[in-house]
């Protein structure tokens, strides 16, 4: 089904008993390269503060209830699972936490955490949706961004969304960049519309809840909305990636920046992805950059051996590294070579081994004649280079928060 959908309908439940979260419900997205896993890998948590045993328990049952009720079990990767935790988050939870972006965990682990802190663990078949539920509950948001969602009338689950795009566009110009990703401007489209038969109608993110929520007033809607919340998120912070490993080190699952220089010339695969490789001189990598990036794999062609970069990306099953962003640093200089021209103009050709040059046209030679040297002019330029919206993992920062300092003006709030 819908996690957030899921956390929206009961909290919603929930305000209409008197109770209220004391914050944003947090939609935090997990390791992109997890085998099991929802598309966007997300775990919904939020916060109460109850003054009565027997609103804990109501809370408890209503939470249960409504995951009995709308998770869809006939999914084989539907597996569910709720954890309730009172009291303060501890170091070795926000540690759970991040290595659950950093790495997988089994549902074994997560269930023996889970009993450590005192937590109380509820599994829907297998059980697996309990690690993202430790992890949400755990985490520290140094960096953050804003989601809001709108949610559809159930009776129109699985129609085509009925949304005017002048008003996305519109809503675009207002509200960008303090929120992003509402355009892909490649294909030119709305890219706030999901294209799966969820609950939901769009989801707009930004820099703060107030502009979410301005840019959510913008929006004509074509069809009735069941309602819409805000989520507090790890969207776009790149706190998936880890920081400071060498390429050596680096393991199939895991996440990374680096600096680097290319060592071999990037090439084509059958089906449209691109490969080339990389050093940091402790190991050489092979990075990829997919089909599904469209236009970001022409820029990726026009690397060459000795660009020197600093590379973002996760390490698929194959430790191929899939490029998520790349900072050009250096462009290493390109050189073309050819034989000397002779005095009357035509080009000479070489007159054997160690014998120097020839004219085809006049005859004169050149003994100790040397190739010219001629500098290749380079179309790229030196800066952030990044996949389109479309391609764009919900981890990953786009380079729009980067240059205008908004992760950093977060980060100090």
């Amino acid at each position: 089904m819908c996690t957030t959908y899921l956390t929206y309908l009961i909290i919603e439940k929930l305000e209409e008993l008197g109770i209220k979260p004391i914050d944003y419900p947090r939609l935090i997205r997990l390791n992109p390269f997890a085998r099991y896993k929802t598309r966007g890998n997300g775990a919904l948590s939020f916060i109460l503060e109850l003054d009565s045993r027997q609103k804990v328990d109501q809370v408890k049952k209503i939470v249960l209830e409504y995951t009995e009720k709308y998770a869809m079990f006939d999914g084989i990767n539907t597996n569910p699972g709720v954890v309730f935790y009172e009291g303060e988050v501890t170091d070795e939870m926000r540690e759970y936490a991040i290595n659950a972006i950093y790495s997988i965990y089994t549902i074994e682990y997560a269930e023996n955490f889970a009993r450590h802190i005192g937590a109380e663990v509820h599994k829907f078949k297998k059980g697996r949706g309990i690690i993202g539920s430790l992890a949400a509950i755990g985490i520290k948001l140094t960096d953050q961004t804003f989601e809001c969602l709108a949610y559809r009338m159930p009776e129109n689950f699985g129609t085509k969304r009925q949304l005017d795009d002048e008003s996305i566009f519109k809503m675009n110009e207002q509200t960008y960049p303090d929120t992003f990703d509402n355009i892909d401007i490649e294909g030119n489209y709305a890219a706030i519309e999901p294209h799966t038969p969820c609950p939901v109608l769009y989801g707009i993110r930004g820099n703060t809840p107030e502009i979410v929520e301005k840019a959510h007033n913008i929006v004509i809607s074509h069809e009735p909305i069941q309602g819409y919340c805000i989520f507090r998120t790890n969207q776009h912070t790149d706190m998936h990636i880890q920081y400071d490993v060498k390429i050596k080190d680096m393991v199939n699952t895991g996440c990374y920046c680096f600096d680097c220089h290319v060592t071999e010339k990037p090439h084509d695969i059958e089906g449209g992805h691109v490969f080339f490789y990389v050093s940091d001189d402790t190991d050489t990598l092979e990075c990829a950059a997919f089909e599904p990036t469209k236009s970001f794999r022409d820029i990726v062609r026009k690397l060459r051996v000795g660009d020197e970069l600093t590379i973002y990306g996760g390490l698929n099953d194959n430790h191929t590294l899939n490029i998520e962003k790349f900072k050009l640093n250096k462009i290493a200089p390109q050189y073309k070579y050819s034989n000397p021209v002779c005095s009357c103009g035509k080009r000479m050709k070489s007159a054997g081994k160690n014998k120097g040059y020839k004219c085809p046209k006049c005859g004169k030679r050149l003994r100790n004649g040397n190739k010219l040297k001629e500098l290749i002019p380079r179309d790229i330029e030196t800066g952030f280079y990044e996949v389109p919206t479309e391609a764009r993992r919900h981890l990953a920062k786009p380079i729009i928060r980067i240059t205008t300092g908004a992760d950093q003006l977060l980060k100090n709030s």
